[in-house]
């Protein structure tokens, strides 16, 4: 590119300049997650991932998911804070993948901003490689593309895609449930990155700013709706693969979009349903507050938010205590909320799947604690 035309870009408004000073400054933290397995280092057109370890499989699965971070990125904006998003990113893929018991591999992200500030860039990359370090995922490879016009001087958005591998016999999900199973819930660390939309109208509506304190939530608005999600991967891996217990996980379900029933519901087979205690827990300070502020009831944020659960697991019976040790072990909060039953019976006011899937029936019952 000559002088003339790379004046003329930065006058539109791009300056690869940045660009590039972004990737120095990220370069340190994404190679911290690399292992032996990725070739090629950082800034190739292309991620490579050596797979050989994949000849011992009988038959292996690739399993693939991409998620974002939504209108969580607001707050970080209005604060200026940026190290925690990536983390969010990384729970909502990665978290995705060790649903149907594979192990992640390797990642790529995608960044969008209307100015490239490096320094910014290089927090958000941080904070998604840090997790991935933490879930033993390598960052293999990312795009930062600078959109003027499109989007404001510090504005941004956030996506990401990751792929893991799966021995096929060891696949979880809808088949290996059945009745008697029981529905164990793993806390949430919070609002994880779902439903902000709601929490951003709920603030507005009642003038609030995310710089303003709240003793009810209990500090600095921004900075309590800006709690990382809780990464469950290293542990449910653990857990899957304890001799112990780890053949008696039949299911897992992320709680994300569309509340805990509906994403339960997704791995239930087809006529058997759950019926789920609210007495069993107590969603956390910030939901309670957060609907008052909204004058809704917690009932009717069941759809938007995941109220304290973050990951439900679909167990035997036999293996409840066992695994509620195992994860208590690992620092995570779980408790027995239903079970799983397969007998005939009408279901209304049932969510009945989602998303696509024809899945099982999963309804909310009895009060709050």
């Amino acid at each position: 590119m000559t002088e003339d035309s790379s004046t003329s870009y930065r006058q539109a408004g791009v300056d690869t300049a940045a660009g590039d000073l972004a990737v120095e400054l990220m370069k340190s933290a994404v190679t911290r997650t690399h292992g032996p397995e990725v070739l090629g280092g950082v800034g190739g057109f292309a991620g490579l991932f050596d797979v050989s370890f994949l000849k011992a499989y009988t038959k292996p699965l690739l399993a693939t998911s991409t998620d974002g971070v939504g209108t969580k990125v607001a707050i970080a904006q209005a604060l200026d804070k940026h190290d925690t998003i990536g983390q969010d990113l990384v729970g909502m893929v990665v978290d995705d993948i060790v649903v149907v018991g594979a192990r992640p591999l390797f990642m790529t992200d995608y960044i969008a901003c209307g100015r490239v500030v490096p320094e910014r860039i290089a927090d958000i990359v941080a904070g998604i490689a840090r997790a991935c370090s933490e879930t033993r995922t390598a960052l293999v490879g990312g795009e930062t593309a600078e959109h003027p016009g499109l989007l404001g001087p510090d504005d941004y958005d956030v996506a990401g895609a990751a792929v893991g591998a799966v021995e096929s016999d060891a696949l979880l999900g809808p088949h290996l449930v059945a009745e008697g199973d029981a529905v164990i819930a793993i806390g949430s660390s919070g609002l994880h990155s779902n439903g902000f939309s709601l929490v951003r109208h709920i603030l507005a509506g009642n003038r609030v700013g995310y710089l303003d304190r709240s003793d009810d939530l209990g500090g600095i608005v921004g900075e309590v709706l800006l709690e990382p999600t809780r990464l469950y991967t290293a542990p449910l891996l653990r857990l899957i693969s304890d001799p112990r217990v780890g053949l008696s996980v039949h299911a897992l379900s992320h709680v994300t979009g569309g509340g805990i029933a509906a994403n339960l519901a997704r791995v239930l087979p087809v006529g058997a349903w759950a019926e789920l205690d609210r007495s069993s827990w107590s969603p956390p300070p910030v939901f309670r507050v957060l609907a008052d502020m909204g004058g809704i009831s917690l009932r009717e944020t069941e759809g938007t938010w995941n109220l304290g659960i973050g990951m439900i697991a679909v167990v035997a019976e036999s293996a409840v205590e066992s695994v509620l040790e195992r994860l208590a072990t690992d620092g995570l909060p779980a408790w027995v909320v239903g079970s799983v039953s397969t007998t005939v019976r009408d279901f209304a006011g049932f969510e009945q799947g989602a998303k696509g899937v024809n899945g099982g029936a999963v309804r909310l019952a009895g009060q709050f604690a």
